[in-house]
């Protein structure tokens, strides 16, 4: 709720866009980007105004060939995007500054319970062999892909995945929990709707995360609204994240580059709260 004691805190106007990093949020990310490797020319592009130029697109949901001249080109901004993904630098930011929220929370940094969602987004007009397909989510009635989230109880990101949308909750879900790899030892309760209830997610949870124990929240059956235990809270994350114009639809042709903005949102949420002022 927006009141005129903590309205200050959000404010950007000072920024050249509103999507630009302030100085304390890439105080934050500087350390954690890599140098340029050695041998060849100098690298010439500043980190900074590749960073502001990714999180243009991502707020505005711009094309990129709509990106401002006063930004690196659109091609610098792509390929530092593209590499920064496969060298696992994204992943390091992310994990570093997921770190860094739980303790300003004064929470441990690997949490005890999580709660576990999908979103499924409509496709763009894409096509072709070299994309990966999309499908059909039957409950939702979206032709698109379906993002799986795990969260923590305070709403950070841990962990997603990006698939096409035919592919059932509980199915996808077993390849969430799979794709941690021990990032978070003492996760000991995971919270989840009637999507993945039944022996299938639970066996395959045990095979993966053989520790954690599932509790499936119900929706109630009175026909009126209610804040369900739990369940509210990765919900209320994916709200924070579809803020992002740029996850208004899937508009990337590989599962990978969506879950690549997916994180660049997340951490854009992050840092947003790690950086807030009390002006």
């Amino acid at each position: 709720m927006w009141t005129p004691e903590n309205r200050a805190r959000y404010d950007r106007s000072k920024l050249r866009y509103p999507s630009d990093l302030t100085d304390a949020e890439w105080a934050l990310v500087e350390p954690l980007i890599p140098p340029a490797k050695p041998g060849g020319n100098k690298r010439t592009v500043a980190e900074r105004a590749v960073v502001d130029g990714v999180m243009y697109v991502l707020t505005t949901g711009c094309q990129w060939a709509a990106l401002p001249k006063d930004l690196p080109p659109k091609s610098t901004v792509h390929d530092y995007l593209r590499r920064w993904d496969e060298d696992g630098t994204l992943e390091r930011i992310h994990h570093a500054l997921y770190v860094l929220c739980r303790e300003q929370a004064g929470r441990e940094a690997s949490p005890t319970a999580a709660i576990i969602d999908s979103q499924s987004v409509k496709g763009a007009e894409k096509g072709g062999a070299g994309i990966d397909p999309p499908g059909y989510d039957a409950g939702k009635k979206i032709k698109g892909k379906k993002r799986h989230v795990l969260v923590d109880t305070q709403g950070l990101l841990m962990q997603a995945m990006v698939h096409a949308a035919d592919i059932q909750d509980r199915d996808g879900g077993v390849l969430l929990m799979g794709a941690l790899f021990g990032l978070y030892p003492f996760l000991l309760k995971l919270y989840a709707d009637s999507g993945y209830q039944g022996a299938k997610f639970q066996d395959g949870l045990k095979g993966v995360c053989g520790q954690i124990n599932l509790e499936i929240v119900r929706r109630c059956d009175r026909h009126r609204f209610v804040v369900l235990p739990k369940r509210w809270i990765v919900e209320r994350t994916i709200a924070w994240l579809n803020r992002c114009r740029r996850l208004a639809k899937d508009w990337k042709c590989l599962n990978r580059s969506g879950l690549c903005f997916l994180r660049w949102a997340s951490v854009r949420l992050m840092l947003r709260r790690l950086c807030q002022t009390t002006k």
